[in-house]
């Protein structure tokens, strides 16, 4: 078993989310701000890869006072859990995912510097898997067992491909803003290699969002 999972995601006209430098440019509004805000407080865990970490330095939690009330009404923890994919263990003692602000777990693989596991553990829940590569497949599994029904990932661009490869996303949220980064090498949606059979998708839902388009979209099994 495993969480209904869905990728949600920023992107410009020509389909980047950031440019060569990979240093973070604004492509959403407000509007989408506060959508994603809600995304957020609907979901169990939000998930990162390592470098959303390193160039963006999110906190991952719910903005919104009144969204985080209503979740301790509901009987749930302010914030969801915090979910960083990071094989070998980079994060930054002093990142915002570390703050303690929300529960945190740092998936690393076994080929992780064990010294700096150890620190990291000290900070948060580290949770083991892979030898070379964090075994994404036992992460969510371990996400299901400590109750995460629905989780939202929220980049990059690897950790996308990784788990659609793995035929671990349910949907996806595509927004994309009113803006074109250009650059042969600034990251997309999805990047890594080419799937040999392209992934279907089916549109299950668009809509403008302030200057951009949401589309909402089913990954077909």
């Amino acid at each position: 078993m495993r969480p209904f999972v869905f990728i949600n995601v920023a992107s410009s006209v020509d389909g980047k989310i950031s440019n060569e430098r990979r240093v973070q440019v604004r492509i959403s509004c407000e509007d989408d701000f506060r959508r994603v805000d809600e995304l957020r407080a609907k979901s169990d865990a939000i998930m990162v890869g390592i470098g959303t970490v390193l160039s963006d330095n999110p906190s991952l939690n719910v903005k919104s006072q009144e969204l985080r009330m209503a979740r301790l009404r509901d009987g749930r923890e302010q914030n969801p859990i915090r979910v960083v994919v990071d094989s070998m263990c980079r994060v930054p003692l002093n990142a915002k995912v570390l703050d303690k602000s929300a529960r945190t777990i740092v998936a690393v693989s076994e080929s992780a510097d064990m010294e700096r596991v150890e620190k990291v553990g000290k900070l948060c829940e580290v949770f083991i898997s892979g030898k070379r590569k964090v075994d994404l497949k036992a992460l969510l599994k371990y996400l299901y067992s400590i109750g995460v029904r629905i989780l939202m990932v929220e980049g990059g661009a690897t950790l996308n491909w990784a788990l659609l490869r793995e035929n671990l996303v349910d949907e996806i949220y595509v927004y994309y803003g009113d803006i074109i980064i250009g650059g042969a090498n600034s990251p997309t949606v999805v990047d890594g290699e080419s799937f040999e059979n392209p992934i279907k998708l089916e549109l299950i839902g668009f809509e403008r969002v302030g200057r951009g388009v949401l589309t909402r979209w089913r990954v077909l099994k």
